[in-house]
């Protein structure tokens, strides 16, 4: 099946306002030469360690169709189709704009301390139940990865999700001025990047930025249980929004949580949204993502969408990689064969996110002589509170039954400190050094919850895990060969 058209060379340099370069068609847009699929325009982006423009013969060699630039590249010859601009970013961003103005989906914007990926990616699957709907890939949802995305919206799509994310304030707003979102929702405001703000109301206040870009017609879509409902609220009244409403447990919520079933694999909620009853599952553990469900639904309701199918959409949904992706893996021991269960919370963390995982591993029970393992990485960007949140971690790892527990990095050094000696397992100075203690412990029955900051590289444990699943290890006398599960 050939890929829609989204870029003629027209419209194109009409969006950037340059002189049109051959008659190409580019069905995709790309910023990373490693993953140019033909058909594509690739955006020679300058970043802090890199020039594009060094990448765009390797590009044409992969297939793209033009590339934008903003001097001439080395090994392209003259005939190259050569899209130049002033600057590249400000070329993509121009791209996003014309990509956005021609567009005639209903837009949601997502942001949050938490959560934001998770969400968008259960907004794209309950609205794509119903009518073509795009969603940025991924968590590109900064100063790249928003124009990238918008570049990439496909004029035929009715519906359409993207995440915002920010480390400083101001960096919120330009991006939702350039999505400009029919609904937008925060999914909480928590302790996350402290370092870069004096205090958690400063979060809220570059969090509600996401309201910049939009009309009164607009509706918030926020949170009621967390602190900082009201101050969200204000701002968004300031910004004339028409419509703020809220999800979660709370009398008055517009999307109310009735009654919450949490199981092992799975979770079932039962709500009213804005009147209508309705009941959802999911196959993701935890109240955390029965209340996102909530935004979902309610985020579905602000847009036009219908209730009961984005409803039944949910039900599809599981936690994606890195973010509670969920696996049982096969192991082979001089003492016998036998399972246990990895639970990748490897891609980000933070002290709500670490409890919340904290009480899905909690609730999973190990088999026979299993036990409840916790993986933790440093929870990086927390400022001068960072040791007193690594300490306060004991609380939930004490509350949730955890059996043992292995740590890396300086700031988890605090952690290990204030847990009982009887569940310190090992500490390392890195992910690296602590992989290969865990995988060397691992026994059938146990539960692994692995999770840190990306910064952590809390991936290199998952991956050690991964290489012991037998279950796709030859079984003759052969040499094994390690081959990572779920890639």
């Amino acid at each position: 099946m050939t890929a829609p058209v989204l870029w003629t060379a027209a419209d194109a340099a009409t969006a950037v306002d340059a002189q049109p370069v051959g008659q190409w068609l580019a069905t995709g847009v790309s910023i990373d030469s490693r993953t140019v699929a033909p058909g594509d325009l690739f955006v020679a982006i300058l970043g802090p360690s890199f020039d594009g423009h060094d990448f765009v013969a390797d590009a044409f060699a992969r297939g793209a169709v033009a590339a934008m630039v903003h001097r001439p590249p080395p090994g392209v010859g003259e005939d190259a189709s050569l899209l130049y601009v002033d600057e590249t970013l400000e070329g993509l961003t121009a791209l996003a704009r014309f990509a956005r103005l021609r567009s005639d989906a209903r837009i949601a914007a997502v942001t949050g301390s938490v959560g934001k990926t998770s969400t968008k990616e259960a907004l794209r699957l309950s609205l794509s139940a119903e009518a073509p709907t795009y969603a940025s890939t991924g968590n590109l949802n900064n100063h790249w990865g928003v124009p990238l995305s918008l570049a990439r919206l496909p004029p035929s799509a009715t519906f359409a999700v993207f995440e915002l994310g920010m480390n400083h304030a101001g960096e919120i707003a330009p991006l939702s001025r350039m999505v400009q979102p029919e609904a937008a929702v925060i999914t909480t405001v928590e302790a996350v990047h402290l370092e870069n703000f004096e205090n958690v109301e400063g979060i809220a206040d570059a969090k509600a930025e996401i309201f910049a870009g939009m009309t009164p017609a607009g509706a918030a879509i926020l949170n009621h249980d967390n602190r900082h409902f009201a101050r969200l609220v204000a701002h968004a009244r300031t910004q004339g929004l028409s419509r703020v409403w809220s999800f979660g447990e709370h009398d008055e919520a517009d999307a109310r949580l009735d009654e919450c079933a949490l199981f092992a694999t799975g979770s079932v909620g039962r709500a009213v949204i804005r009147g209508e009853p309705i009941d959802f599952t999911l196959s993701a553990p935890g109240k955390h993502w029965v209340l996102n469900g909530l935004a979902v639904l309610l985020t579905v309701k602000a847009l036009g969408g219908d209730l009961p199918t984005a409803a039944r959409a949910l039900n599809q949904f599981a936690p994606i990689k890195g973010r509670g992706a969920t696996r049982r893996l096969t192991l082979d021991r001089p003492g016998g064969r036998g399972s246990f269960v990895l639970i990748d919370e490897s891609y980000n963390a933070s002290p709500p996110a670490i409890s919340a995982a904290l009480a899905v591993l909690g609730r999973t029970a190990p088999q026979g002589r299993g036990r409840r393992i916790v993986v933790l990485g440093d929870m990086l960007e927390l400022g001068e509170m960072a040791e007193a949140l690594h300490r306060a971690l004991a609380t939930p790892i004490l509350a949730n039954a955890v059996d043992k527990v292995y740590a890396c990095g300086p700031l988890m050094a605090a952690l290990m400190e204030a847990l009982p000696t009887k569940v310190r397992a090992a500490y390392a100075e890195d992910s690296t050094s602590l992989a290969p203690l865990v995988a060397e412990d691992v026994r059938p029955g146990d539960v692994v919850l692995v999770k840190g900051s990306l910064g952590s590289r809390m991936a290199a444990v998952v991956e050690a895990l991964d290489h012991l699943d037998a279950s796709v290890l030859p079984h003759d006398n052969q040499a094994p060969r390690l081959v990572a599960n779920g890639a």
